[in-house]
């Protein structure tokens, strides 16, 4: 059987909130459990050091993503599940990639641009607060992807710009020293849905306006209460497709759920009631691995011992990839 292999990082920054529950972790722990993928997953805590400085919430957030994939039943006798900044020769790879990799390439990325551009409106230098962190960041994703041959890699369509930026600079490696790359492809996973916030705009910890995976029931229920909805009365007909709480619900939902949810809009389910039917829909679907996660926050030496394993498991690969890179670039003991 032909496989496919397949990698998606996760940035520790934040706690596991919904949207990245129906987004990214379901479809990535549904796939890791196809026999035609070969899934490697990994908690991204060298990016992190981009956009955060805060020690402890780098630790925590690394804890708490850990244990949400655990508790979720990820299986990591399939699946390579490792913690980046235990795969040294990903640090060491980004440097040969930094020296193989185009400054105009970098400049073209999205995060850089949007940085200069606010620092340009708001009459700074283009370059301020820039840290090099933040310029050469597609070139760390490079190294995460190109370490494990990854043929697919699935992204937002705010990401396509990495994986295609990975592939630019895997050929010019391949042309310049010898073909050790492969080159990998984005997949925009279009039925994968993108939950709104309790504000109505895009769920994200920029905006503060996602809601806790595993928030403990009270608070799961105090958080779907605050969605936003409109003024309309019970009784009155409401727009399922503009509804945050009718996307949510469609997204825990079955088929025939969220057809009987469409019917109750158009007949005009009060607020309340759409509200107190999600909280429990949701809570039943998260109850069980809720617990497993608590109880793995409470075990952090399991969590590391599953890191180590999958660390072990990683680097089956990545050393004897490094040790062709090294001596395709002339890095290599005397003979």
């Amino acid at each position: 059987m032909t496989t496919q292999r397949v990698l998606t990082g996760i940035t520790t920054t934040g706690t596991p909130h919904l949207g990245n529950f129906v987004g990214a972790i379901r479809p990535a722990i549904a796939a890791s459990q196809d026999p035609a993928t070969e899934s490697f997953l990994f908690l991204a805590d060298y990016h992190a050091l981009i956009k955060c400085q805060d020690p402890a919430q780098v630790r925590q957030s690394s804890k708490e993503i850990a244990a949400t994939w655990l508790a979720l039943g990820l299986d990591t006798e399939r699946a390579v599940f490792y913690r980046q900044s235990d795969i040294p020769e990903i640090t060491e790879l980004t440097w040969i990639l930094c020296c193989n990799a185009a400054k105009g390439l970098m400049n073209r990325a999205h995060a850089y641009k949007a940085a200069t551009q606010a620092n340009e409106e708001a009459g700074e230098d283009p370059d301020f607060g820039v840290t090099m962190g933040l310029f050469s960041y597609p070139v760390l994703m490079a190294a995460d992807i190109l370490m494990f041959g990854a043929q697919r890699v699935p992204v937002g369509r705010d990401q396509i710009q990495h994986v295609e930026m990975a592939r630019d600079i895997a050929q010019r490696f391949n042309h310049h020293f010898a073909p050790l790359f492969t080159l990998p492809e984005a997949v925009v996973e279009d039925h994968v849905a993108v939950l709104q916030g309790l504000d109505g705009r895009k769920m994200s910890k920029s905006y503060h306006n996602t809601i806790p995976l595993f928030l403990p029931e009270k608070q799961l229920r105090k958080a779907i209460n605050k969605i936003k909805t409109n003024l309309l009365e019970p009784g009155e007909p409401k727009d399922p497709d503009d509804s945050t709480v009718f996307q949510i619900w469609s997204a825990f939902a079955s088929p025939e759920e969220t057809a009987r949810m469409r019917a109750d809009f158009e007949e005009g389910i009060a607020w309340g009631e759409a509200k107190r039917q999600l909280f429990e829909l949701v809570n039943a679907t998260l109850a069980p691995a809720r617990e497993r996660y608590y109880a793995l926050l409470d075990d952090p030496g399991h969590i590391e011992s599953v890191l180590q394993r999958g660390a072990e498991r990683a680097r089956a690969f990545s050393t004897p990839l490094l040790a062709q890179v090294r001596e395709a670039v002339g890095i290599s003991a005397m003979r």
